[in-house]
């Protein structure tokens, strides 16, 4: 019979209760007693109890239960070592059941979760999760136990699972709002974590094999190393994020499709793959990195990162306060470094990869090959210097050499010192300095150009005697005849070739002082070893349009006059020159350097022909359909070999010494001229806008002003000859009380003295321009014309205002 000692209700051998008799707070009678706990002895049993707040049920060693055992919130039942459970035990939240190790199981068990909590010490059968969740605590007892929940399906919820030391949890599903904490000595195998669920492991908590789907998280937290060498499934996608917590470490994982993986301050990521679209946040450390094309990894303020790849399409973004350690960079690579970021170690950047880099960075980056380009420094507007060492700086020559990109900084009038062997100062215009440290740049060279973006980038007619390779070596212009054979260079295929001379001409050229440098006919001295070591092998003469070969382009030698090694020798007043045409137009070679052959553009009636008579063509050709190499007169372009060239006057022995000192100013020195000659000054300026009082019956003006060519005052590397005035946006003329827009000079039939330009609503005079007023100042009526001056200047200081129509008309 069941008795009661000491509150507590037994169930003793061969005795059996049944119905639903509550267990609670208050407890039940049983002949005359009250009691809250009750415990079934070997050979009891009990059915279909129902186990309410405070209420106990202990089931030892021998007892079993059969039927449904229900426990409410603040119940709870044990089965101990020994006990039988052979049962469905239904758990509401804030009920609790555990299941010690000796219990025995029998198949049919089946324990229901309806929020509350279960603790299994050893393989807890059959378990059926509800939408009301609860929790799962898995601790091993005497020896270690595996549970394998290949057949449970967790509805979407708020289960939590916790696997404490020596448990293994298998092939657990977690949906949505699912949570499997793996604490201590615990292991996961096989886990899957889909939209909304999470897997945390911790304290030196293990798994392996574990999905990740689209949505999923999965936490590595302190004391725990995840290797995921034997995961091949382990890979954050479609939203799904690995958190490397402190202390926690990650191996071998990757991240693709806007999948993201997070190393937090204190946690480690080693062998991270990031691949397109996956993102990669270190506040940690991580090492040995690879970001694939779309991928991107950012490091923030106080993450570290080292031993990273780079490869094509891959970007890192290193913030301010962060630090990026070793890194390779291939082509179609980048990275971004923040001000206030930190370069550790060496950054290799593959040409055809970039990285951008301030000022105040560190560290040392290395420019691999000889035309790499992909280096942008940034907060240099203002002058500073680079901490960071530059290396591998090499290249053969200006336009086909390294190159680094500092933008806002201006080209213009900059000058180099080299205080050492591996380091270069920067005087700008503007009196600011940079400074940049570049190993062996005094042997290599430094030249800043413009970048055609606002910033800098740091990169044919033979007098007599000049020597022309042939077949036969090298021979006299004046000495070869049609059908000679002459060595061309055929740049596209990288090899020579031999082309046949199927004319020969030869003109008298004197000088005309008069006129421009360039316009005058003053040949051009290209001094020895002027363009490189040996090139030209002894000084060339040329006339100022012929054209050298740099970079696969031809070049006028005009634009890249510099007064010091190659300049307008104005000791030859006249000369003989002459012109060598092959089969078809060539680069050959003169003195050692690559240059021209004759190109019909429509002159050849000018010349007389030497030697032979031959078949000739007589269609005139073009430089866009017919030159042997296109022709590259672009700032962009010629600058840089301008300004390299310029910097080799130090190595050529015999250098002019320059006595002309530009001077220039921005005046325009802006009046009028009437029909009738009258000058008008003036009544009212502003630097953009002028007005003129104006007599009656003016029927046009003149405006004249100081005018420049922009080859002369910025440098004969800019392909533009024109005489530019001022550039003129609206006028306007106002007379008894009306206002009249004059506009004839933004029409497409333009007066005299104007310029056409892209732009349709200013134009540039030539600084004597014509501009009709009509008949609106007529009958003695004086007028106010204003005009807006978008720009002006520079000028050359020593000219004067343009009053020569015929020089400079349009």
């Amino acid at each position: 019979m069941p008795y009661v000692s000491n509150g507590i209700y037994y169930v003793a051998s061969g005795d059996s209760e049944f119905g639903n008799i509550p267990r609670g707070s208050n407890g039940a009678y049983s002949n005359g007693s009250m009691y809250k706990t009750e415990v079934v002895n070997s050979g009891g049993a009990i059915y279909n109890q129902n186990i309410l707040d405070s209420g106990s049920v202990i089931v030892s060693s021998g007892g079993r239960t059969f039927g449904t055992i229900s426990i409410a919130s603040g119940g709870k039942v044990e089965y101990a070592n020994g006990a039988i459970t052979s049962a469905t035990v239904e758990v509401s939240s804030g009920g609790s059941l555990i299941i010690d190790p000796g219990a025995q199981q029998y198949i049919g068990d089946n324990y229901v979760l309806n929020g509350g909590t279960v603790t299994f010490y050893r393989d807890p059968g059959k378990i059926t999760p509800t939408s009301d969740g609860g929790t799962i605590i898995f601790s091993a007892g005497t020896s270690p136990y595996s549970a394998d929940f290949s057949s449970v399906t967790f509805p979407s919820g708020n289960t939590k699972i916790i696997v404490n030391s020596g448990a293994t949890i298998q092939n657990v599903n977690l949906l949505s709002g699912n949570t499997l904490t793996v604490d201590s000595a615990g292991k996961s195998i096989g886990a899957v974590i889909s939209s909304g669920g999470s897997l945390t492991f911790t304290g030196g908590g293990s798994g392996s094999y574990t999905s990740l789907l689209a949505g999923g998280t999965l936490n590595i937290g302190s004391g725990t190393t995840y290797d995921n060498q034997h995961t091949t499934s382990l890979t954050a996608t479609s939203g799904a994020q690995i958190n490397v917590l402190s202390g926690g470490v990650l191996t071998n994982a990757d991240a693709a499709a806007f999948g993201n993986i997070v190393v937090s301050k204190g946690g480690r990521g080693q062998d991270i793959i990031i691949s397109s679209g996956g993102g990669l946040g270190v506040a940690g450390i991580a090492s040995d990195t690879t970001v694939n094309n779309g991928g991107v990894m950012e490091i923030t303020s106080g993450g570290v990162s080292n031993n990273n790849h780079v490869n094509n399409g891959g970007k890192i973004y290193a913030d301010s306060g962060s630090i990026l350690g070793l890194t390779s960079i291939s082509s179609g690579g980048s990275a971004i470094v923040a001000s206030g970021a930190t370069i550790s170690g060496l950054v290799t950047i593959q040409d055809g990869g970039t990285a951008t880099i301030w000022n105040n960075t560190s560290g040392t980056i290395d420019l691999s090959g000889d035309t790499n380009n992909g280096l942008t420094i940034s907060g240099l507007e203002s002058g500073g210097t680079v901490s960071t060492v530059i290396s591998g700086w090499s290249g053969s020559k200006p336009g086909n050499s390294d190159s680094i990109d500092l933008p806002g900084v201006s080209a213009d009038g900059a000058s180099y010192a080299y205080p050492s062997d591996d380091q270069v100062v920067v005087t700008l215009a503007n009196g600011n300095t940079i400074t940049l440290n570049i190993p062996g740049v005094k042997n290599t060279g430094f030249v800043l150009s413009d970048d055609g973006h606002g910033g800098a980038s740091a990169e044919v007619c033979f007098l007599s005697g000049s020597m022309i390779r042939t077949s036969e070596g090298d021979v006299a212009v004046e000495d070869i005849q049609i059908g000679d054979e002459v060595i061309a260079f055929d740049w596209r295929n990288d090899e020579d070739v031999v082309r046949q001379v199927v004319w020969v001409g030869k003109a008298r050229a004197t000088v005309r002082p008069d006129l421009p440098d360039d316009e005058a006919g003053w040949p051009v001295r290209i001094l020895k070893d002027a363009i490189a070591d040996g090139v030209p092998y002894k000084d060339m003469l040329i006339t100022a349009e012929h054209c050298l070969f740099f970079r696969d382009r031809f070049v006028p030698v005009r634009m890249l006059v510099n007064g010091v090694s190659i300049f307008y020798d104005k000791s030859i007043t006249s000369y003989d020159y002459y012109h060598v045409e092959t089969e078809q137009h060539s680069v050959i070679t003169a003195d050692g350097m690559l240059t021209e052959s004759y190109l019909d553009t429509g002159n050849r009636s000018s010349f007389r022909q030497e030697g032979k008579i031959a078949t000739l063509r007589g269609a005139v050709k073009n430089w866009a359909d017919d030159a042997g190499a296109p022709l590259g007169v672009e700032r962009s372009f010629v600058e840089p070999l301008f300004r390299a060239l310029e910097w080799r006057e130090n190595s050529v022995v015999g250098t002019k010494i320059s006595t002309t000192k530009i001077e220039t100013t921005t005046d325009p020195d802006l009046h009028l001229i009437t029909q009738t000659g009258a000058v008008i000054r003036p009544m009212r300026k502003t630097a953009h806008h002028y007005s003129f009082m104006l007599p009656p019956n003016t029927e046009s003006v003149r405006i004249v002003s100081r005018s420049s060519r922009p080859s002369d005052v910025i440098g004969p590397f800019v392909d533009d000859r024109r005489y530019m005035g001022v550039a003129v946006a609206d006028v306007q003329l106002q007379c008894a009380k009306q206002q009249f827009d004059i506009t004839s000079h933004l029409q497409d039939e333009k007066p005299s003295g104007w310029h056409d330009t892209d732009w349709t609503d200013c134009a540039w005079t030539n600084g004597n321009a014509e501009l009709p007023l009509g008949d609106h100042l007529t009958h003695g009526k004086m007028g106010i014309l204003s005009m807006t001056i978008r720009a002006a200047g520079p000028y050359l200081l020593n000219t004067k205002p343009n009053s020569d129509m015929k020089k400079h008309s349009a």
